[in-house]
């Protein structure tokens, strides 16, 4: 079942807003017997093929994230990896062959050199852009902790 189809035909036949139209979509794809993609299928897909060299970068920040506390979630979708707290905090991208960003929600952005303004992935309104492992600093990692002290 083309879930997108459904919600445009929602949307432009019915008028149906977008939530509902997500909401009705995967349910009648379910009933249809669909099954969501796991984490690691959707970490897995992301991470796979020409950006498979990137896996280390986002396993590291994974870790880091994942280590910040107990109440941290990870989320699957289908272009980014959100991290979550009351409310997402953090998502991790493979922006390119040879990059990955790192969305972070700030209330109030720390100062440093590292941090772009930004709007992706995920509810970021700062990311970071990774190329290799040893690019995940000190400073990174306390990057990641602000934000994820700033949305508990």
């Amino acid at each position: 079942m083309d879930q997108k189809a459904v919600r445009r035909w929602l949307g432009g036949e019915h008028g149906v807003r977008q939530n509902s139209q997500w909401a009705i979509a995967d349910a009648a794809a379910r009933a249809a017997g669909w099954v969501p993609p796991t984490l690691d299928e959707y970490v897995d897909e992301q991470y796979s093929d020409r950006k498979g060299s990137l896996r280390p970068i986002f396993d590291r920040v994974r870790t880091i994230l994942e280590k910040l506390g107990p109440d941290v979630g990870v989320e699957g979708r289908a272009s980014y990896i959100p991290f979550v707290r009351r409310r997402q905090f953090a998502a991790v991208a493979a922006a390119t062959r040879s990059r990955v960003d790192v969305g972070l929600r700030y209330t109030d952005a720390p100062a440093s050199g590292l941090l772009q303004p930004a709007n992706a992935p995920g509810q970021a309104t700062h990311k970071l852009s990774l190329t290799s492992v040893d690019e995940v600093t000190s400073e990174v990692e306390s990057l990641l902790c602000v934000a994820y002290e700033q949305n508990g």
